[in-house]
């Protein structure tokens, strides 16, 4: 699904609105500040397993700004915000800060087509943790600056995920799309009734 980033409440009212359509067992995958998203959505009954692709995973209670309390700052990763209270990633860092391991090409699309977010959502406390109860999984990106790597480890290690480490960008899922597929399939076939 797409999010909406206007508030956590509506991203996980999107996620649930399409899972409330599924007819079977549903992995739920996301990628930074989907992982708030999931952690609240995952309490839904068709989910049957989490997967974290370098992403945010509050305990019940928390905010998504918490997370980054007592990490490392990442200087290259900056967001704009506008005087709407909307953040971009800004227009000449994106690449370092984003998606350094990239081609040009692919890091500009990225930069160009990207969804901004209403930063007010990171100061929403999630009420509930998903990965307190289902399977989780993690695949943390080692050459991250969107995140301090202790941050990425210490969410990882809370939630019980298996951890997967794989040298990328913050934009793991399109550079190591193999690695980031093959963690999907394992939670699929995990949460499959005949594991496979």
């Amino acid at each position: 699904m797409q999010n909406p980033l206007t508030s956590l409440e509506d991203d996980v009212a999107a996620t649930t609105r399409v899972l409330d359509r599924q007819d079977g067992p549903a992995i739920l995958v996301a990628h930074s500040w989907g992982g708030t998203v999931i952690t609240e959505a995952g309490v839904h009954p068709n989910v049957a397993g989490l997967v974290y692709v370098s992403a945010l995973a509050p305990d019940a209670g928390e905010t998504t700004s918490q997370q980054y309390e007592g990490f490392a700052a990442t200087p290259d990763f900056v967001i704009d915000v506008g005087e709407d209270g909307y953040g971009f990633l800004n227009h000449d860092k994106f690449k370092a800060g984003f998606a350094h391991d990239a081609s040009d090409a692919d890091a500009a699309f990225l930069r160009d087509t990207q969804v901004p977010i209403n930063m007010s959502a990171f100061g929403a406390p999630v009420k509930n943790a998903a990965w307190r109860d289902k399977p989780t999984w993690a695949v943390i990106a080692t050459e991250d600056k969107a995140f301090d790597q202790a941050m990425l480890q210490h969410m990882a290690t809370r939630s019980g995920a298996k951890i997967t480490n794989v040298s990328a960008s913050h934009a793991v899922f399109l550079t190591q799309a193999g690695v980031v597929a093959d963690t999907i399939d394992k939670a699929a076939k995990a949460a499959s009734p005949a594991g496979r």
